[in-house]
């Protein structure tokens, strides 16, 4: 698949070598009896070309162009043919000593524009004028190739245009070195992420399977068996290591890339690469890595049902031993596609992990459900990397998302269809908010008193429970200093917990003046929580005690926290409730018990239900 939507050809060179006769041929397939000072543009249409690509092309002269003109042209073209007639000297001179200067001067010694040199007039002579322009072609990379054709015989005349197209489409240069005779180091980084992530079961080699589903995903078609099988040959007598346990390992891989661009087959390659995501500059694609998401004001993103399968396939096939988590140094294979780690130290104390630190597959996909709800470009271009499109067989990452409707929509129709939701925490300075967002994965104080403070995350999340369902629950620590100039992003969020120590007597005043001058009037749930509830509650010096401000403000009672040894959890199961049933926030102002009510409800429902099935099976009996 080509990315490109159009290829402009520009035709320059001295008069009279046979620029416009060679368009006008091209159009007409017979050469003119008259030929003008130059040909009109011309734009040849998509189902008419090989490669299925809009094509314009243009002529110059000097004759009735200036310089400005041809500026203006060379930075237009996609590719640049530089044409000389093979029976005229002065013509290949100038090729090196005006055309290719020129060209230099217009787009830098670096462009990336192709060239393609284009010896007409063959029919004036018997032999080639190749040795004359190869030493130009090893010299400059851009010159993709060498065309000796004649507009008057129409000898290759087709096949100019279709190599200058192919130069634009196919081109050489980001992938072979010619001067070395091999793979540059950008293709051959390319090809390793290619091979790697081609590579299911992570063992170092590309089986038959693995090999005909890459065939299947590259080229829509099957490998044949003996097509195979003639493959394995090639690569087993021409390179050492090439072949393992009957898979094609990488330098074999890379060997067979290698070949398809010496026999000129660039195309084969440049289609796997694309497939991969790669443009014209060996860089993944901005549209590959960043596709065009829609979200509405309100609503968040989350995995879909697609990523969640992806997902455990990398984690699978990662996990080497087989133990439920990812090492530190299978964490750095996963990612080995990739430009750079995503996860930094903190990560550990953000998600679940093991006693020695290992992300748990619990962990690996709250980190990713985490990433995925704050920053959804990340994921998408993480995904990318990884190979998402090409494992799950889908057209780009966007199918790895799901975007939610306004949680506003979620009050009006009585009913949350979110899977994730993000809980901010507020109070004071020494309050045990890290201790608290510790707990959410399981942590006691004696875990929290051993973190590395440089390391302390400002986020953490784990799954809860929430009427038999599992959800996943983020908790976000607000920076103190900010709390009182808390922006809309700060504010904005699923629930919101404000904790007070039960201990210190002027700790709950800062928690009633942030409700009132942030949530008082906002459609947030709100949950007061006392932390170091092991120890003797003290009266609070404000107007209002907590439990009495809870009830001023319709709020549910204050709940109690603690994990000196034993971490209270019911705490998170309130609040990832609270922010999944969000419409019954006023019934829980006015009534405490409502949430127990519904259980209760969903309980007798379950009676009901399971004493029809067993009546209905005694009937059966």
């Amino acid at each position: 698949m080509n990315s490109r939507k159009d290829v402009r050809i520009l035709l320059v060179g001295e008069d009279g070598v046979g620029k416009t006769s060679l368009i006008l041929s091209l159009v007409s397939e017979e050469f003119p009896d008259e030929v003008p000072a130059k040909a009109e543009e011309i734009t040849i249409p998509a189902d008419v070309t090989p490669e299925r690509v809009p094509t314009q092309i243009v002529d110059f002269t000097f004759q009735e162009q200036t310089e400005e003109d041809l500026e203006e042209e060379i930075h237009k073209a996609s590719v640049i043919c530089i044409v000389y007639a093979v029976d005229d000297e002065p013509s290949i001179v100038k090729i090196e000593e005006f055309w290719l200067p020129r060209i230099h001067k217009s787009l830098g010694e670096n462009s990336r524009t192709p060239i393609v040199l284009v010896g007409n007039k063959s029919d004036t002579v018997e032999d080639h004028s190749m040795e004359r322009v190869i030493p130009l072609m090893n010299q400059y990379p851009e010159i993709e190739t060498c065309v000796e054709c004649s507009a008057k015989t129409l000898k290759n005349i087709s096949e100019l245009f279709y190599y200058a197209q192919k130069a634009v489409l196919h081109p050489t240069g980001p992938l072979y070195n010619s001067e070395e005779k091999d793979l540059t180091e950008h293709c051959k980084k390319a090809l390793s992420r290619v091979f790697k992530i081609c590579d299911m079961d992570n063992d170092g080699i590309l089986n038959d399977r693995e090999l005909n589903y890459f065939q299947k995903r590259c080229f829509n078609a099957p490998l044949q068996p003996q097509a195979l099988k003639d493959v394995k040959s090639v690569v087993e007598k021409s390179v050492t290591d090439g072949l393992k346990d009957d898979g094609l390992t990488q330098k074999g891989f890379q060997f067979l890339h290698t070949l398809f661009i010496q026999r000129g087959r660039h195309e084969t390659t440049w289609t796997v690469l694309r497939k991969f995501g790669y443009n014209n500059d060996l860089q993944l694609s901005k549209e590959y890595l960043f596709p065009s998401l829609k979200i509405a004001k309100g609503a968040t993103t989350e995995l879909s049902g697609q990523a969640m399968k992806f997902l455990n396939f990398l984690f699978t096939k990662y996990d080497k031993d087989k133990d439920g988590c990812l090492s530190t140094t299978e964490v750095q294979s996963l990612f080995s596609t990739c430009p750079y780690m995503p996860w930094g130290p903190d990560v550990t104390n953000a998600v679940c992990t093991n006693e020695q630190g290992w992300i748990t597959y619990r962990g690996y996909i709250a980190q990713w459900a985490l990433t995925t709800l704050l920053d959804v470009r990340r994921t998408t271009e993480y995904f990318g990397y990884l190979g998402y499109s090409f494992i799950t067989d889908q057209e780009d990452t966007k199918t790895a998302i799901v975007v939610t409707r306004d949680r506003k929509q979620d009050i009006l129709h009585k009913q949350s269809t979110r899977n994730v939701f993000q809980c901010n925490v507020l109070g004071p300075k020494g309050v045990g908010k890290t201790a608290f967002l510790q707990g959410l994965l399981g942590r006691n104080m004696k875990y929290v008193a051993s973190l590395d403070k440089d390391n302390l995350p400002i986020y953490t999340m784990n799954t809860v429970q929430v009427y038999g369902h599992e959800k996943y629950l983020l908790l976000h620590e607000i920076d103190i200093a900010k709390a009182e100039n808390m922006s809309s992003a700060e504010l904005t969020c699923d629930v919101v917990c404000l904790l007070y120590d039960v201990t210190n007597p002027k700790s709950f005043e800062h928690c009633s003046k942030i409700y009132e001058q942030h949530f008082q009037d906002r459609q947030i749930s709100c949950l007061v929580v006392g932390t170091k509830s092991e120890m003797a509650e003290v009266k609070q010096e404000c107007e209002l005690q907590p439990h009495e401000f809870c009830k001023r403000h319709r709020l549910s009672p204050p709940q109690f926290f603690q994990c000196v040894d034993k971490i209270t959890t019911d705490v998170y199961h309130k609040l990832a409730t609270m922010a999944a049933f969000p419409y019954l926030q006023d019934g829980l102002s006015s009534n405490s018990h409502v949430i127990l009510k519904f259980s209760i409800g969903i309980a007798v429902l379950a009676v009901i239900a399971f004493s029809v099935y067993k009546y209905q099976k005694n009937s059966k009996n």
